[in-house]
Order: C-alpha cells, then sequence, then structure tokens
C-alpha cells in the first residue's frame, strides 16, 4: 500500500492555472497547465488563452466519476464546469488530446453571454480541438447509414446517454455547427458568436446569421446529413476498405483454422534424413619458402 501522503492530492500555480493532482500525476498536470497556457485560434473567437482556471488530474474513471460528483461517467475522459472555470480530466485516458476538447468549452462559455444548447456547445468543441477528422466523418456516415438522422433536440438526449450514443453524438453535432457556419455568405461561425457575445438570444441568432428558425434549420441540417452522410458515401469515404480489411482478417483466420488439421496431418511420419558425413578436409597449412615449388623451365 502507498503512503497516505502520496494518494492526497496537492495544488500547484502554473501561470494562471491551478493544478490538483495527487504526487503521481502532478508532472502531467503541470505539463497540461504549461501546455493550456498557449494562446491559440479559436474558430470564429480568434487566438486568444484559457485565462485563470482549475485543473484536477485524476488517475481513472472511477475518481473522475467521484470527483465530479456523479457527472461524469466512469466511461468519460473528461469533465469541463465552465461557471467554476474547472477542468477535470484522467491521467490514463490520452489527456494530451482530451484537453484542447475541454479548453474549448471554457473560452466558448467565457466570451458568449447568450444559453446556447448542448449540441452548439458539444460541437463546438469537437470542431475547435481538431477532432473533425476522417475517422470522425466514417462514424457519423455509418450512425447516418445504420439508423435514421435524429434532431438536434434528440441529438441533445444522445450527448447525455451511453458511451455508444455519445460517440456518435459528437461528429452530429459537430456537423450542426459546421453547418451554421457554411449557411452564413461568410462560410464562418464568427457572425453567430459575435451576436451571441452581445447577449443575442440563440434562436435569434441563428435566424440573423442563417435565414432560418432554429426549427427549419433542424430540418435543413437533417436533410443534408442525409445527402451528405449516406451508405454510399461512407462507402466512397474509405468504408468499403475497412469492411474488405475486417473481412480479410476474418478470412484468414477461418482460412487458418480449416487448415491446421491439414497442416498437422501432413507432418505426422516426415523426419528430415541425416546429413551424410562428408570427407574431412583437411586444415589449410601455411606454405613456407622450401615448400614451393620452382617455376617450369621456359625453354632457353
Amino acid at each position: 500500500m502507498r503512503p497516505l501522503a502520496a494518494q492526497e492530492p496537492a495544488s500547484t500555480q502554473v501561470g494562471d492555472v491551478t493544478v490538483v493532482a495527487r504526487k503521481a500525476e502532478m508532472p502531467l498536470g503541470v505539463l497540461l497547465a504549461e501546455t493550456a497556457s498557449q494562446p491559440r485560434v479559436w474558430p470564429g473567437l480568434g487566438r486568444r488563452a484559457p485565462g485563470s482556471f482549475r485543473l484536477i488530474v485524476v488517475p481513472d474513471g472511477e475518481a473522475l466519476k467521484r470527483w465530479s460528483g456523479g457527472r461524469a461517467p466512469r466511461w468519460g475522459a473528461a469533465l469541463a464546469l465552465p461557471r467554476s472555470r474547472t477542468i477535470l480530466i484522467r491521467a490514463d485516458a490520452d489527456p494530451t488530446a482530451t484537453l484542447q476538447h475541454e479548453l474549448a468549452h471554457l473560452v466558448l462559455n467565457e466570451v458568449i453571454r447568450s444559453r446556447v444548447p448542448l449540441w452548439f456547445d458539444e460541437g463546438y468543441a469537437v470542431w475547435a480541438a481538431g477532432e473533425w477528422d476522417l475517422l470522425h466523418q466514417l462514424s457519423l456516415n455509418l450512425a447516418v447509414a445504420t439508423s435514421a438522422t435524429p434532431s438536434l433536440d434528440t441529438l441533445n438526449l444522445a450527448l447525455r446517454g451511453g458511451e455508444v450514443e455519445v460517440s456518435a453524438a459528437y461528429p452530429l453535432a459537430a456537423s450542426a455547427v459546421l453547418e451554421l457556419a457554411r449557411r452564413h455568405p461568410s462560410g464562418s461561425i464568427e457572425p453567430l458568436l459575435r451576436r451571441l457575445a452581445a447577449g443575442e438570444d440563440f434562436g435569434s441568432a441563428v435566424h440573423a446569421t442563417t435565414g432560418l428558425s432554429v426549427e427549419r434549420f433542424d430540418e435543413a441540417w437533417q436533410k443534408m446529413v442525409r445527402r451528405r452522410f449516406s451508405l454510399f458515401t461512407w462507402l466512397m469515404a474509405g468504408g468499403a476498405w475497412l469492411i474488405f480489411g475486417v473481412l480479410l482478417i476474418v478470412g484468414v483466420r477461418i482460412r487458418r483454422r480449416a487448415d491446421r488439421p491439414r497442416r498437422l496431418a501432413l507432418d505426422v511420419g516426415w523426419e528430415l534424413p541425416e546429413e551424410p558425413d562428408g570427407p574431412e578436409v583437411p586444415e589449410p597449412t601455411e606454405v613456407g619458402p622450401k615448400d614451393r615449388l620452382d617455376p617450369p623451365p621456359t625453354g632457353e
């Protein structure tokens, strides 16, 4: 059993970040705090640092659930609490990549003054953290291809659901935020965020920047998702190669399992013959001056 002092959390200040962690996780916490303190460009918000906040580094999922008061599930990787300016993050779940997602929540909620739906908050964080990559698009394609496209209200419920629901809901939420940006003539989310920063209601800001009410935008977004992320698109984007790879691996394993009895039978009774002893090769000896042959006569 480790000493009690090693299990009790301590705190240290790294710039504007207060790190709270046990002795074992403190070096990681300091490294994360140094990374978080650096300004970076956020979509629609420009270059800015997250400001002061508290970073709590916990060892695992059980500790995350306990520290969050049950708000974070055991399978969760992190949790941002914008009102208290706090981020809880697991040390055993790729914290460096997860940190940017949680910082996006803090930065967004520090700037905007209006209340936004959960799908917008999470979708912006996925986009801002650079998580909108081919893997997320493929998972979105697969989710759309195998089930009905949810409404934005249903998406909010999915983001509060289990691990499977949440993993599919994240790319869907990001696609909705990207669609909001695409529908503005500038192709940017900045006009919408500027209105939200001024305190304008979310529905009014969406209407002013897209020309659609939230309800009409919901319908338009669902149509876009079905059109862009259909089964055919999923296959063209790489899903077919994924299926082919899986089938190839399964096929090889089945073939090996089927051929195993035959290979074992072929091995029965077969022994390699012993190699016959060849003539002994004498060791080379050095030729001295007396042993050398005189050159043949030249005929003179």
